[in-house]
C-alpha cells in the first residue's frame, strides 16, 4: 500500500495561543513538510485548493512544481482540483509541466467542490456544478491520452484539431475523482476508469463499503481490469506514543477544526470532549492514538475495501509545524513499514 499525507493549506488559529501564521509562511511550512515526507519514505504528498483568506493554496499545481524542486520521488496530487470552475485544458497543461518538472510525479485527486466561491470568482453556474464535472472530467482524460484534440461540448468553446502542449514526463497523469459518500459519484468514477479517493473523517467506515463496491462493479461492466482500478482511503490523523497522550495533544486541533463558521459539514459547532473521544474510538474512521491502533485502523479498512492508498490529513486548526513534522515522522517510520508488510501477504 501506498502511504501518504496531503493539506488544505488551513490558516487557523492556534487553539492555545490564539495566534495565527502569514500565508507566507504557511506556503514555507507545506513545502517543508513535503520535503520531510519525501526523506522518510513516504510515497505521495498532496494539496488541497481553496478559495478563501482563511485557506493559503489556491493553486495546487504552482504549490506542487515549487514542492518538486526540494523533493526526489515522492508523488506529487492535488487533493482536491475542484473540476468543474476550471478549463480542463490550463489544468492539463498545468500538471504537464509539473509532471515534466518533477520527472513523471504528478497526479490529480478531482472533485465537485465544498464550497461555493470557485464558481463565484470564476463565473460558472452552481446549478450546473455536476453536469460542468461532468463534462471536464471527460474533456481532461480525451487531453490526456491525444496531443491533437478535436472536441465539443456545451459549457466551453470547441477545440479543431488544437495542439496540447506540453506533453506530460508520463504516458499520461493519473487521475482520481475524490468522493465523499455519493454512489453516484462512485459509479462516475468506474464508468471512466478513473481511480477512486474516499474521504471518511468519522463514524464507522464500513457504511462505505457500498460506495466501493459500487465504483468496482460499474467500472468491471464498463470493460475496465480490475488490475487497473485505484482505490485510496483519506482521514484525519494524529500520533503520539500513546493513546491517551494522542488524545489529549489531538482534542484542542480537532475541536478548533470543526468549530470554523466557515467547515463544512459541521462549522462552529463545538465538539466537545465526550464526542471527541467517541470519533476516536476503534471502530471509528478518526485515526488518533498509539502507532499500533492506527496501523489496526488502517488494516480494518484494508479489509473493508482493499484500496492501494492511504492518505492522511494531519496539519488542522491551527497545529504548529513542530507537530505537524513529528507526526510525519511517525507515520513514515513506525506505521507504514508495518502496513506495507501486511498488505503485501
Amino acid at each position: 500500500m501506498e502511504i501518504g499525507v496531503y493539506t488544505f493549506g488551513e490558516i487557523a488559529p492556534n487553539p492555545h495561543s490564539g495566534q495565527k501564521i502569514s500565508p507566507k509562511q504557511r506556503l514555507e511550512e507545506i513545502i517543508g513538510a513535503a520535503k520531510i515526507a519525501d526523506e522518510a519514505g513516504l510515497d505521495v504528498f498532496g494539496v488541497g485548493e481553496h478559495h478563501r483568506l482563511d485557506y493559503a493554496v489556491s493553486t495546487p499545481p504552482v504549490i506542487l512544481s515549487a514542492i518538486s524542486q526540494v523533493t526526489k520521488r515522492i508523488k506529487l496530487t492535488s487533493a482536491t482540483t475542484v473540476l468543474n470552475t476550471i478549463d480542463p485544458v490550463r489544468l492539463f497543461e498545468d500538471f504537464a509541466t509539473l509532471d515534466l518538472l518533477s520527472n513523471g510525479r504528478a497526479e490529480i485527486i478531482a472533485g465537485r467542490g465544498a464550497f461555493i466561491e470557485p464558481f463565484l470568482l470564476f463565473g460558472y453556474d452552481l446549478e450546473k456544478y455536476d453536469e460542468l464535472f461532468e463534462e471536464n472530467i471527460e474533456l481532461f482524460q480525451k487531453l490526456n491520452a491525444c496531443d491533437k484534440v478535436s472536441w465539443s461540448g456545451q459549457y466551453r468553446s470547441a477545440l479543431y484539431n488544437a495542439e496540447i502542449s506540453p506533453r506530460p514526463y508520463q504516458e499520461g497523469i493519473p487521475i482520481w475523482v475524490g468522493v465523499g459518500g455519493n454512489p453516484n459519484s462512485a459509479a462516475r468514477a468506474g464508468r471512466l476508469g478513473t481511480g477512486l479517493a474516499i474521504v471518511i473523517l468519522e463514524g464507522d467506515p464500513a457504511r462505505f463499503k457500498p460506495i466501493v463496491e459500487k465504483y468496482r462493479e460499474t467500472a468491471y461492466n464498463t470493460g475496465f481490469s480490475p488490475q487497473d482500478l485505484k482505490v485510496a482511503v483519506t482521514g484525519h490523523v494524529y500520533i503520539s506514543d500513546t493513546s491517551q497522550q494522542a488524545r489529549d495533544e489531538f482534542y484542542p486541533y480537532h475541536s478548533n477544526y470543526w468549530g470554523n463558521p466557515n467547515q463544512p459539514p459541521k462549522g462552529n459547532t463545538r465538539l466537545s470532549r465526550e464526542d471527541f473521544e467517541k470519533m476516536t474510538g476503534p471502530e471509528s474512521a478518526l485515526f488518533v492514538g498509539s502507532p499500533q491502533e492506527i496501523i489496526e485502523k488502517i488494516l480494518r479498512q484494508h479489509e473493508l475495501f482493499g484500496h492501494q492508498r492511504f492518505l492522511a490529513q494531519m496539519d488542522i486548526g491551527g497545529m504548529p509545524f513542530k507537530e505537524v513534522a513529528k507526526n510525519i515522522e511517525k507515520l513514515a517510520t513506525k506505521v507504514a513499514p508495518a502496513v506495507r508488510k501486511e498488505t503485501k501477504k
